[in-house]
């Protein structure tokens, strides 16, 4: 079985001008090759497929692979994550990971809220700001999250993220506006303990292969914090009780999400103790060695090869493929 690997190759964008923040998203060379070492570990032949670019082009040459291993990102708007997906759909070329309809959702943070919610897992109270005299519409209740509507990888979130007042919420606003050229998302401040999870399978044969606590030391967990982690950050794997509180809320995620293959969960303590969902990632960073899925499946004793192992199995399962 041949698979091609459809992915957003960091270094390709910035030889061609695009800035650090733009491909904060994308993956570096280490990532392709550790995808493609356990692959092929896995007795699988591999192509390189590369960007959404890339692909129209081996399409239009008329290049077909029995199955496509998608992590590509996309660049502009919030439905990049579906173009790929989309375009292979178009085609009827099978692929690994969620649809197209399932990133989009993921991506707008408040409307994956709104699905989650309804599987009865908590959710922190958001307002989605187009412009700033919409702010009238916020409650003055402080301290409240400001973040970008569909962002990864915590694109456009800083240090001033979490605001105290109202002038702080309208520079917060603006900054999203400006800086990340889509709607601003106002939450309610979730101030607990935080844990990220990580799921693969779909539906009832979802299952958390790890959890960890994630403890910044900064005051918001931003793309400062995730770029230079070392430093600024430390994670904990979770005792039984409180794993098992976290693989219940997002198990419940997953599913509500319709998520498939494999991904992460994030999910946030409120004010009130309530464990909430805060964002789903159904295209979860898969380098080897510095990418949160891999690192908590770890925290498990689960390698990176037998990861996407799981990952490859649950696949093609669900698409009743036979290598």
């Amino acid at each position: 079985m041949t698979i091609g690997i459809c992915f957003d190759l960091r270094s390709w964008y910035i030889e061609r001008g695009y800035s650090q923040e733009d491909t904060a998203e994308f993956d570096k060379e280490e990532t392709i090759e550790g995808i493609e070492k356990a692959l092929s570990e896995l007795g699988f032949q591999t192509v390189r497929i590369g960007n959404v670019f890339q692909l129209v082009e081996s399409l239009a040459k008329g290049e077909r692979w029995d199955l496509v291993f998608n992590i590509s990102e996309g660049l502009y708007g919030p439905s990049r994550e579906s173009v790929v997906p989309a375009l292979l759909d178009q085609y009827r070329i099978p692929y690994v990971f969620s649809n197209a309809e399932v990133l989009g959702i993921s991506l707008n943070k408040q409307m994956a809220k709104q699905v989650v919610a309804s599987s009865g897992v908590p959710v922190a109270a958001g307002w989605i700001i187009h412009h700033t005299d919409e702010l009238k519409n916020v409650p003055s209740e402080f301290p409240l999250f400001v973040k970008p509507l569909y962002e990864g990888t915590g694109k456009g979130i800083t240090g001033k993220s979490m605001v105290l007042n109202f002038e702080e919420l309208w520079e917060a606003v603006g900054y999203v506006h400006r800086n990340n050229r889509q709607p601003a998302l106002v939450e309610e401040y979730l101030p607990g303990r935080e844990f990220t999870v990580g799921v693969t399978g779909s539906g009832s044969s979802t299952r958390v292969v790890g959890a960890m606590e994630i403890i910044s030391r900064g005051s918001v967990y931003s793309l400062e914090v995730k770029e230079n982690y070392e430093e600024m950050a430390h994670y904990e794997p979770l005792d039984d009780y409180m794993m098992n509180l976290c693989s219940l809320s997002a198990q419940k995620a997953w599913k509500a999400l319709g998520g498939v293959d494999g991904g992460r969960i994030n999910l946030r303590f409120s004010k009130q103790g309530k464990l909430c969902f805060i964002e789903a990632n159904p295209l979860a960073g898969l380098n080897p060695f510095h990418s949160d899925l891999p690192w908590l499946a770890r925290m498990n004793q689960i390698g990176y090869t037998q990861l996407i192992g799981m990952i490859m199995e649950a696949a093609l399962t669900r698409l009743n493929l036979k290598v």
